[in-house]
């Protein structure tokens, strides 16, 4: 009886091993599907994929960074160049590229505007683009400028609301249209680097899963072949609100430097400390 009983938990054991192997298999037989930000800010980093680069078993689907976000929550893509802030809400997560969305002082494309100064603002609207500079902006009020606000969810036309004590975080490259129009503009990146000493990360290439290293390494060279090509990446892509040579080249900054881990890792510890909740009166 002994004896059949361990061979009865052997055989058991084998089988469980063979269609776990197989199913492990059968995930990496898949379509990869990549969730991609369609703003400018990121026209390097898919600039090799629209000349025809190729991974084999890559599908790439292209939103605004709130929507990527719960994709990739949703387990509805495996990998994500997605707003940072979402990074403790996936139960796994592996951020895989050498390349971000990065500021090492002013970013341009993610500000606070107003029309009065800063401490006469009274309520703040929160851009639905983005979770990360929603956060940043609530971290930044309650920890640095230590405003007393009230806050309020967007909708479509919240610019319009830019007046009087409102005051707006807009992002993207509705910000470069705004700085053309806001009497006061407060810089995030460049907020975030006066009060921690450290360079801020918007969004990451984070998979909720583990993805094979030969795609990986594919997808880094992608990655780094839109920065090698700058002059090219400006040339294809048109803002009459913004000097984007300027932009790619000394407001982004790309590269996921040990700095800007570091940097990551501050702000993350905001987020699970619940920092960013209730940074004041939330309406």
């Amino acid at each position: 009886m002994a004896g059949t009983m361990f061979n009865s938990r052997t055989t058991a054991r084998y089988i469980k091993c063979i269609f776990f192997a197989a199913a492990k298999l059968d995930e990496l037989d898949k379509t990869i599907r990549v969730g991609a930000v369609s703003y400018l800010n990121t026209k390097p980093l898919m600039y090799a994929f629209k000349h025809g680069r190729h991974i084999e078993g890559m599908e790439i689907i292209e939103e605004y960074p709130a929507k990527i976000a719960a994709m990739l929550l949703n387990d509805e893509i495996d990998l994500g160049l997605v707003p940072v802030a979402i990074i403790p809400k996936l139960k796994e997560h592996y951020i895989i590229s050498d390349y971000c969305i990065g500021a090492e002082k002013a970013v341009a494309s993610v500000c606070l505007f107003s029309e009065v100064p800063l401490q006469e603002i009274e309520k703040v609207i929160l851009d639905y683009q983005s979770r990360t500079s929603v956060a940043l902006a609530r971290v930044l009020i309650k920890h640095y400028w230590k405003l007393d606000v009230e806050f309020e969810e967007a909708g479509v036309k919240f610019r319009d609301e830019i007046k009087g004590t409102t005051a707006a975080v807009v992002i993207g490259d509705r910000a470069f249209q705004q700085r053309k129009i806001s009497t006061y503009k407060f810089d995030l990146a460049e907020t975030w680097v006066e009060f921690t000493g450290l360079p801020f990360v918007f969004a990451a290439w984070v998979a909720n899963k583990k993805l094979p290293a030969d795609f990986i390494q594919q997808f880094n060279d992608a990655n780094k072949e839109g920065l090698l090509n700058i002059d090219l990446v400006v040339a294809e892509n048109v803002s009459p609100y913004y000097d984007l040579k300027k932009y790619y080249t000394e407001n982004i900054s790309y590269g996921l430097t040990e700095a800007k881990r570091k940097g990551l890792e501050r702000f993350l510890g905001f987020i699970k400390a619940g920092s960013v909740l209730t940074p004041a009166r939330t309406i």
